[in-house]
C-alpha cells in the first residue's frame, strides 16, 4: 500500500517561496506519475506540476517559469520548489501518484493533467496525500 505525505506549506508574503515535501511510503515501481495539485474551498482541483518516472515535467502555466518539480528517489521523496509566490497561489497542495505497473508509463497521459479539468477531482491518480495549506498574503 503507497501512502503519501506532504508538508512543508505555511504562510508567506508575495514574492516570497516555499518548497513542499511529499514523502512516499511503500514502493511505487518504476513506472509512475506524480505530481503536486491544489485546490481553493468551494473550487475545483487543478493541476500544478507533474513528473513522470522518466524525468519529463510539465507545468499549469499559471506557475511556469516560478515552480519546479523535482523528486529525490533515495529518499522516497518528491518536491515542488515554489518562487515568487502570488496571493493567488494560496490554496491547499495534494501530492498525487498515479502508478502503472509495468516497465514504461505512457507520459502524455501524466503530461497533459495539468492542462485539463477533473470532473471528479481525481485526475486518474491512484493515491492521495491529505493536503498542506499553503498561504499567500499581499
Amino acid at each position: 500500500q503507497v501512502q503519501l505525505e506532504e508538508s512543508g506549506g505555511g504562510s508567506v508574503h508575495a514574492g516570497g517561496s516555499l518548497r513542499l515535501s511529499c514523502t512516499v511510503s511503500g514502493s511505487i515501481g518504476s513506472s509512475y506519475c506524480m505530481g503536486w495539485f491544489r485546490q481553493v474551498s468551494g473550487k475545483g482541483r487543478e493541476g500544478v506540476a507533474v513528473i513522470v518516472s522518466d524525468g519529463s515535467t510539465n507545468y499549469a502555466d499559471s506557475v511556469k517559469g516560478r515552480f519546479t518539480i523535482s523528486q529525490d528517489n533515495a529518499k522516497n521523496t518528491l518536491y515542488l520548489q515554489m518562487n515568487s509566490l502570488k496571493p493567488e497561489d494560496t490554496a491547499m497542495y495534494y501530492c498525487a501518484a498515479d502508478l502503472d505497473g509495468g516497465s514504461w508509463y505512457p507520459k502524455g497521459l501524466c503530461l497533459v493533467r495539468v492542462n485539463v479539468t477533473s470532473a471528479d477531482n481525481s485526475y486518474g491518480m491512484d493515491y492521495w496525500g491529505k493536503g498542506t495549506l499553503v498561504t499567500v498574503s499581499s
